[in-house]
């Protein structure tokens, strides 16, 4: 027993109080989090003006939560801490496309769509082919590839922020691969565009002296049976937040070519592979 809370022991103190049989997970995660969040609040000298500060922006952030918007996921985001999660959760051999987060915006069930459709049916934005393969890390190609894609139109919207404006299904599909592992649609050079910024996410990120933008990206949920799930983007190689991305979500190898496409049948093309490691593959 550690007896009763002093500041030195608080800690030890604190821990000691969970019990013997709970489950093992619980008490590490657990442990670990009383240990740094003391650690915290001793590192910074916290105030009690401070500590009510932070009680009153949880409060604020939980009471903004519904079925449309996560504020505490927004919040997760801007700090760096969803990417962070991503990344210990998705490690893969070099040469394997980079996994990124997952975003608030996808919807299941988009329809399935043959190659070569278009996925924009707004009739706004600058067109944009779509092309590439979805191969192994030994450069072979995955049939049956299940490619879900979705993106924001050209006012910088999904559609399920929008459902009055935008058509069902605006700027999403999913194509399946066939055995070469190729893919091809039509659809719009994304634009960049702000995360909601009216909340206390928002008011901390302006405090902090940062934008709420994304940089234009593509979203891809790319499935195939015997290996690992990918969740990604491609970005816009000449985008303005490309190194400021608010949720931290951009990687190198992510940044994709859009070259003028010069065929008359789109204004942009974009070429990108998506190579995926098997399920036994790790670093």
């Amino acid at each position: 027993m550690h007896g009763y809370f002093s500041e030195e022991k608080s800690v030890d103190t604190v821990n000691a109080r969970m019990g013997r049989n709970i489950e093992p997970r619980i008490a590490e995660v657990m442990a670990s989090l009383v240990k740094h969040l003391h650690a915290f609040a001793r590192d910074v000298s916290l105030t009690q003006a401070e500590w009510e500060l932070a009680i009153d922006f949880l409060t604020r952030t939980g009471q903004l939560c519904h079925d449309e918007r996560q504020e505490f996921i927004l919040l997760s985001d801007t700090l760096g801490f969803s990417m962070l999660v991503d990344a210990i959760n998705n490690r893969r051999p070099a040469g394997a496309t980079e996994n990124t987060v997952f975003g608030p915006f996808h919807v299941a069930g988009a329809p399935i769509r043959q190659m070569g459709d278009t996925i924009s049916l707004d009739g706004k934005g600058e067109s944009c082919l779509f092309v590439g393969r979805v191969v192994d890390l030994d450069g072979r190609p995955v049939e049956g590839a299940r490619i879900d894609v979705w993106s924001d139109n050209a006012d910088g919207y999904y559609d399920v922020q929008q459902p009055d404006i935008q058509p069902k299904w605006n700027n999403r599909g999913i194509f399946i691969t066939g055995p070469d592992g190729s893919y091809r649609f039509i659809g719009i050079k994304p634009v960049s565009y702000p995360i909601p910024d009216d909340g206390p996410v928002g008011q901390m990120l302006a405090s902090l002296g940062r934008h709420p933008y994304r940089p234009a990206h593509t979203h891809y949920l790319v499935t195939a049976e015997g290996y690992q799930k990918l969740v990604t983007h491609t970005f816009v190689g000449d985008d303005a937040y490309l190194g400021s991305d608010t949720v931290f979500g951009v990687k190198s190898s992510l940044v994709a070519p859009f070259e003028k496409a010069g065929d008359g049948e789109t204004i942009w093309r974009s070429h990108f592979d998506f190579v995926l490691a098997r399920l036994d593959q790790t670093r």
